[in-house]
């Protein structure tokens, strides 16, 4: 069997001793004669797993004391009604930065549920290829949370700081569905972090919530019982059936950071190097472009188009042809997309890079 290079946004590629781990130990884990996807959630050694994966984000994440890590159902896109529901109980309004498709989508959602929004600060005005600056963030006077995605997995379009709210008592909550986990992070600068799992953590139907304790009081009356993050602290994140194998998986991620790549700083620096070599490639060539400013441009998925769109065809099957797998643009963008999670190895970008010339020169 030969693995091709998979660029997919999401469900992204998992690290192959992962996946190789988790194929050994997928009819008998560790001796108990079935698999952890046939194992009760509140078994020992289900309840194992869960502690020890816990653990070890806690160590990569160096998350402080005072947060919950709760492991949640369903997308991060759960999370865009899960914030509104869980922090604006005692009123106020929902503060937002919008940079992109997914910060829309959380914004739209806050709407629906006729909370009161208010967009703090966007991009819109420069085509959202520049996130905008800490002194274009206007608050509300009621402002009860400042919601950001750190990383438009879309659009490519990724903040280069952690805006600063200037108000007391207000928490910063962030969507960090595609870029958690790629570099250290100081959790305690945020009151809330989500991501979805499906891209740098796990598989999909697994949502990360990390939530400073204080806010575990702040929900609405009217917030579901399988949304409420007290609740789902209180029971461990086992308030009913987990996914529980994308859990397990996710486990497996954490410790091949840990144990194989080094911890996050190690991996910071592969990020940065895969990212500047697909960059290098893009602006050496006349060939190809990407339109974000060059201090937003994301290290996880980086957007590009060629000069003559009539070539997309061609370069997506002859990309395909040649294993590099998943690099067509989202369908409301077009182009092409190159995802370079955690997981995607330095020789697929190499191997990327190589191909851009050969099809350039070739089509050019």
């Amino acid at each position: 069997m030969t693995r091709k290079f998979n660029f997919c946004a999401g469900p992204a590629a998992l690290p192959t001793a992962v996946l190789e781990r988790a194929r050994a130990e997928m009819l008998d884990y560790q001796g108990r004669g079935l698999s952890v996807m046939e194992m009760s959630h509140r078994s020992d050694e289900f309840v194992a797993i869960a502690e020890k994966a816990e653990a070890d984000l806690r160590e990569l994440l160096e998350i402080p004391s005072n947060y919950r890590v709760l492991f949640m159902q369903g997308g991060a896109s759960t999370q865009f009604a899960g914030v509104p529901l869980n922090l604006l109980g005692a009123g106020g309004s929902a503060n937002y930065l919008y940079t992109g498709i997914w910060g829309k989508k959380a914004i739209k959602e806050a709407e629906h549920l006729a909370v009161g929004s208010h967009v703090a600060a966007s991009s819109e005005s420069n085509g959202l290829i520049a996130v905008p600056r800490q002194n274009a963030i206007q608050l509300s006077g009621d402002v009860g949370y400042l919601h950001y995605t750190a990383n438009e997995t879309i659009g490519g379009l990724e903040f280069d700081y952690i805006p600063e709210v200037a108000a007391d008592g207000v928490p910063l909550v962030c969507d960090m569905s595609s870029s958690i986990l790629s570099g250290p992070l100081d959790v305690s600068r945020f009151g809330v972090i989500y991501a979805g799992a499906q891209k740098n953590i796990g598989p999909a139907g697994l949502t990360l919530v990390i939530v400073r304790e204080d806010l575990l009081d702040r929900a609405r009356k009217d917030c579901p019982t399988m949304l409420n993050w007290k609740t789902a602290a209180e029971a461990n994140s086992m308030f009913n059936t987990p996914p529980t194998y994308a859990w397990y998986l996710s486990g497996l991620v954490f410790e091949w950071l840990k144990d194989e790549v080094g911890g996050l700083a190690a991996m910071d620096a592969i990020n940065d190097r895969k990212a500047q070599a697909l960059y290098a490639a893009i602006d050496g060539s006349d060939f190809y472009s990407n339109p974000i400013v060059t201090e937003n441009r994301s290290r996880m998925n980086v957007p590009f188009v060629l000069a003559d769109d009539r070539l997309d065809k061609t370069f997506l099957a002859e990309s395909e042809a040649a294993g590099l797998l998943n690099l067509a643009g989202h369908r409301s963008v077009g182009g092409m997309r190159a995802s370079l999670y955690n997981a995607v190895p330095e020789a697929a970008v190499t191997a990327l890079v190589d191909f851009m010339g050969d099809f350039a020169r070739r089509h050019g």
